[in-house]
């Protein structure tokens, strides 16, 4: 097992620092005044993603500035391949791809239903309901996906719907509960993802890490999945609340969840907020088949906060 991750301290000028409640207070109230009502709220429409003008570029930071996340939509006419979605990312300050397991060659990957043994028995591979996660989680601590876009080339037939919550508001929930909740999910062994073996060979080797930490800019960071095999959690009661209060907040009727069920030529931009998706049917007959492109990167998106 690799070394669990040390505990990052908050900057004193950050709100999620639990050492600093008038602040806290402050961001708090700025961050419910723009609860967005749904995916129409951070919709930007795009002519080219390839060079996004001044009022795309400025209305997306809002968006990501507003719920750490923004949903794009292309012209019907204009088709998107994966050099139009790096240049994408690189007008947000994404770079550095993670270059997953299962990833294509160019680091983007491509997601769709695969039968055969190795890919098919991840579930994002299949059409199997995908629970509460972040990506990358994973990861060890200083590969952590700080950033992702997921770009719809065509949906299923049927379902396949995400549904979106944003980090940030998953923290406010859990403070204003109890700060202790969240402290404990900062401990630098909260979550222990095993080792991948397979074959009898180490794949990946085991991660522990915290569930929430801040960076050195103040920015919240999260890792997390809500499956129950293959996640070890710190034993102790405080985590163990924790993670039962953390459960707790992707009931249907939360107003912080946005849900979305992306068509062909729309993505979403994303601080790699908590996601799912629900589970979906392909048309193979008809050739009506899911596909979409995911990029991950380590890079977080350039600080868009004064862009409101």
């Amino acid at each position: 097992m690799t070394a669990s991750d040390s505990v990052q301290v908050a900057p004193a000028s950050s709100p999620f620092d639990l050492d600093d409640e008038n602040l806290y207070q402050t961001w708090r109230r700025d961050k419910l005044a723009r609860v967005p009502r749904g995916a129409d709220d951070l919709v930007v429409e795009l002519h080219d993603a390839r060079q996004l003008s001044p009022a795309e570029y400025q209305a997306m930071n809002r968006a990501l500035a507003r719920a750490n996340m923004v949903f794009y939509r292309l012209p019907r006419h204009r088709g998107l391949h994966k050099a139009d979605l790096r240049a994408l990312g690189r007008q947000f300050g994404l770079q550095r791809l993670d270059n997953n397991l299962c990833a294509d060659e160019d680091s983007i990957t491509s997601l769709r239903v695969v039968e055969n043994r190795g890919k098919g028995e991840y579930i994002p591979y299949s059409n199997q309901r995908l629970n509460w996660h972040t990506d990358g989680y994973y990861n060890a601590s200083d590969q952590q996906v700080r950033a992702v876009i997921l770009h719809c080339v065509q949906p299923a037939a049927q379902g396949g719907e995400n549904a979106f919550l944003d980090h940030e508001l998953a923290y406010l929930c859990l403070r204003d509960q109890d700060p202790e909740l969240v402290r404990a999910l900062m401990a630098a062994d909260a979550m222990t993802i095993p080792a991948n073996v397979q074959g009898g060979r180490e794949i990946r080797p085991a991660h522990s890490g915290p569930v929430f930490s801040v960076d050195a800019a103040g920015r919240l960071h999260m890792r997390y999945s809500a499956r129950t095999r293959n996640v070890v959690w710190r034993s102790d009661p405080a985590t163990q609340a924790a993670v039962q209060a953390l459960g707790l907040l992707f009931r249907d009727d939360s107003p912080f969840i946005v849900r979305h069920r992306l068509k062909s030529g729309e993505g979403v931009l994303s601080s790699n907020v908590l996601h799912s998706r629900s589970a979906f049917v392909d048309d193979d007959a008809s050739g009506q088949v899911r596909l979409l492109y995911r990029a991950r990167y380590l890079d977080r998106v350039a600080d868009s906060r004064d862009e409101r």
